[in-house]
């Protein structure tokens, strides 16, 4: 077999560097772009766009754009921040006033013994009805698991059907005990309001 099959590559470039008497030494660079492997010059990739021209920039314009921001940071630097204050830690003055202030109610010892007494009793019954709620939310969730699982095993079309979101169940209302009880003809605002709301804009300084 010839060699020229077996090593394609190394035929190539020593057909290549070989130089013919009379004719110029052409550089070899392998690209993707070429005319003929028998060639002695490849073909160049046009890859690159020519060069735009840079516009010419005033150097004193430039220089004086710099000196503006300088001296408008120099500024920024010798302000002081401008802080919004929380209205909502203020308290007005007229809620300061001595003559609005309800005066101090005082009890006898036994009262106040009996008002202490009667909060520890209502903490230790919202104590022991959370736990009852909490125990039976549980329950109910185990029974529920419990259940779906054994469904699963009977019937997987049944069980896909169980698990899906019930739409039916929202908008949910609920009405509950009260820590107060209801005032009588009691009319609820109808939703009207003034918005007061101060809005604060920072002052820019010009160049």
């Amino acid at each position: 077999m010839c060699m020229c099959l077996l090593f394609p590559q190394i035929f190539i470039h020593t057909l290549l560097s070989f130089r013919i008497p009379g004719t110029c030494q052409a550089q070899v660079r392998h690209t993707h772009q070429r005319a003929s492997l028998l060639a002695f010059w490849d073909l160049i990739p046009m890859r690159a766009e020519p060069l735009r021209k840079k516009k010419k920039v005033d150097p004193r314009k430039d220089q004086a754009a710099k000196d503006r921001l300088k001296k408008r940071i120099r500024k920024l630097e010798k302000a002081t921040q401008e802080l919004i204050p929380i209205e909502d830690f203020i308290t007005p003055v007229r809620f300061l006033d001595k003559s609005r202030q309800r005066p101090q109610e005082e009890h006898s010892p036994e009262e106040s013994e009996r008002r202490a007494l009667l909060l520890k009793r209502w903490a230790l019954f919202k104590q022991q009805e959370h736990e009852m709620e909490r125990d039976a939310i549980r329950s109910l969730l185990e029974a529920q698991q419990e259940a779906l699982e054994e469904l699963k095993l009977e019937s997987a079309e049944l069980y896909a059907e169980a698990i899906k979101r019930d739409t039916s169940l929202f908008p949910f209302e609920k009405e509950g005990p009260h820590y107060t009880p209801p005032i009588s003809n009691y009319q609820a605002p109808e939703g009207r309001y003034n918005d007061i709301t101060k809005v604060y804009t920072q002052v820019e300084f010009k160049r």
